[in-house]
């Protein structure tokens, strides 16, 4: 007797399919579903200047919306995380009371929840996202002033346009806050390249989303060189002109996709 050839059906493989590809992370490795807690907090004032930690001063101009939040150090990791993006839904099963059925908000980390060492929510090893209000009711019911269990998981980030440079420091301090930036939105390294220096400068990160240079810069056209956390690269040349002044803020025609 021959050997027997199992027939699988056609719908089980559209099923596994599906469910596959359900679990792809944004560089192309395995990406499950997580479990931590969520808050919200600014209720007394607008999200759009809830930038803190990473540094943007108004997270609309830097163009995250009102989607954001402050994440446990665990998740914010010195500084890295900014600008990354998440998936979130409440988790249903674990609190049907104050969570919203198959809701899901995307929202971008903009700022630290530090911890207090005394067994609060964003102490270490804790995973934590304290959102914004407008995201936080997107998957929680209103009148919820507390906490609910959530899951999560790292998406890649959708942007409108392209990156943004903002221009900060003084004489031969520069320092420039990237903000805006897709793919999983999160840098790694930024390098620096003026018209007359003809060689790329490595960069460090200052704080949250600024990173620094030490090399006067003025009066020069300015390139970067931007590496993501994923370890994508991608040239930016000439997004600054010569003219450029600290304050201005300017904005790349390419994107990470």
């Amino acid at each position: 007797m021959g050997p027997v050839v199992a027939v699988v059906p056609p719908r089980f493989w559209h099923f596994f399919l599906i469910l596959s590809m359900g679990f792809v992370g944004i560089n192309g490795q395995v990406n499950r579903w997580l479990n931590a807690h969520a808050t919200y907090y600014g209720a007394d004032q607008s999200p759009s200047t809830l930038g803190g930690a990473c540094g943007y001063d108004n997270t609309i101009h830097a163009g995250f919306g009102v989607n954001t939040a402050a994440v446990s150090g665990v998740l914010f990791r010195g500084g890295q995380a900014c600008g990354a993006c998440y998936q979130l839904m409440c988790d249903y099963r674990a609190d049907p009371k104050w969570c919203l059925r198959h809701a899901t908000v995307t929202l971008t980390a903009t700022n630290f929840c530090p911890p207090n060492n005394h067994g609060g929510w964003c102490d270490p090893p804790r995973q934590h996202f304290d959102m914004s209000m407008p995201a936080f009711f997107r998957i929680a019911r209103q009148g919820n002033e507390g906490i609910v269990p959530i899951l999560y998981k790292r998406v890649a980030c959708k942007r409108r346009g392209g990156v943004h440079f903002t221009l900060k420091g003084q004489s031969n301090f520069n320092m420039v806050m990237f903000s805006n930036v897709g793919g999983s939105g999160d840098l790694k390294g930024a390098w620096v390249r003026g018209s007359r220096t003809k060689t790329w400068i490595a960069m460090q990160r200052n704080w949250g989303a600024n990173w620094s240079s030490s090399v006067d810069l003025r009066n020069q056209g300015l390139s970067f060189k931007l590496t993501l956390v994923d370890g994508r690269t991608q040239l930016f040349f000439n997004v600054v002109p010569s003219s450029w002044s600290f304050g201005q803020t300017f904005s790349s025609r390419n994107q990470f996709y």
